[in-house]
C-alpha cells in the first residue's frame, strides 16, 4: 500500500521530507537545499591521492541533501570493501547568489560545522578508472554526517584552526584550515559562477592528509578548533560479513 498523500497540497506523492542539520544554541534547524563537495583543497591530500598538489581551479561534486545526517551511530555501507573518513570544515550558506565577488562572499555564510565526506574508495577507484561519474561512490545514504552549525555571530569566519580525526582513540588526520588551497571566499564565489547558489546550501570544503580506512565498529572523533566536534560510530554487526567481503 501507498502512503496517503495530502491531495490539498497539490502533490502526487507524498511530499519528501526537509533534511536538517542542528543549529548552537538555537531551537530552530538549517534546512539543508543542497551538498557540494570541494575536490583535492589540502595540498599534502592531493599528493597520497596521487595528484599533483600544484594550485589548480577547484572541482566540485555533490552528494544528495538527505545524505546528511546528524552524529550518532551508523549502518555500515553496503557494496564497500574500503569505506574512508575525509573530515572537513562545513560552510552553511543563508544567502543564495550567481557570480559572488571574493570580496562580498563571506557576507552569503549563516555558519559552519565539522563534516565528514565518507567515501566508498574502491568504487571511487572503479569509476575514475572507466571514466563514470562517482555518485556511488561520495552520494550514498548517510555518506555525510555533519554536526552542529555554529553561527558566524558566534564563531565568526575561521582561517586557521586544527582539522583533526581520530579512529578508536588513534589519530588518523591531521591539518590546519590555513592549509586549504582555495579559502572559503574564493570557493563560494568560484562556485557560484557554475551554479545559482541558494540558501540552505553547504559546501564541504576538502580534507586534510591521512584518509584511511573505516571498519565496522570503528568510533570516529572529528574535531576543528573554533568550530566544533563530531563524533559517529558505525555498527559492530556488519563485522563477519565486511570480513568476509575484504577476504573474498
Amino acid at each position: 500500500m501507498h502512503p496517503a498523500v495530502d491531495r490539498s497540497a497539490g502533490y502526487a506523492i507524498a511530499a519528501p521530507e526537509v533534511t536538517t542539520v542542528a543549529v548552537a544554541g538555537m531551537d530552530e534547524v538549517f534546512p539543508v537545499a543542497r551538498v557540494f563537495c570541494v575536490g583535492r583543497n589540502y595540498a599534502e591530500h592531493s599528493i597520497e591521492m596521487g595528484h599533483d598538489p600544484e594550485r589548480e581551479p577547484p572541482f566540485f561534486f555533490m552528494k544528495p541533501a538527505d545524505a546528511v545526517v546528524s552524529a550518532g551511530r551508523l549502518p555500515f555501507p553496503t557494496q564497500t570493501q574500503e569505506l574512508h573518513h575525509e573530515i572537513e570544515l562545513v560552510v552553511a550558506l543563508a544567502e543564495g547568489g550567481r557570480d559572488i565577488p571574493v570580496e562580498r562572499a563571506l557576507d552569503h555564510v549563516f555558519g559552519y560545522a565539522v563534516g565528514l565526506d565518507m567515501t566508498r574508495r574502491d568504487l571511487q577507484a572503479e569509476a575514475k578508472k572507466a571514466g563514470r561519474p562517482w555518485d556511488m561512490a561520495k552520494g550514498f545514504d548517510q555518506s555525510a554526517p555533519i554536526g552542529q552549525i555554529r553561527v558566524v555571530e558566534d564563531i565568526g569566519h575561521p582561517t586557521k584552526g586544527a582539522v583533526w580525526l581520530r579512529i578508536n582513540g588513534k589519530p588518523r588526520q591531521e591539518g590546519d584550515l590555513a592549509q586549504q588551497i582555495w579559502k572559503v571566499p574564493e570557493t563560494i564565489s568560484l562556485l557560484s559562477t557554475l551554479v545559482a547558489l541558494r540558501p540552505g546550501d553547504l559546501i564541504m570544503t576538502g580534507t586534510p592528509k591521512g584518509v584511511g580506512a573505516v571498519e565496522p565498529g570503528d568510533l570516529l572523533e572529528g574535531h576543528i578548533d573554533g568550530v566544533g566536534d563530531l563524533t559517529v560510530s558505525y555498527d559492530s554487526s556488519a563485522k563477519a560479513a565486511f570480513r568476509d567481503r575484504v577476504t573474498r
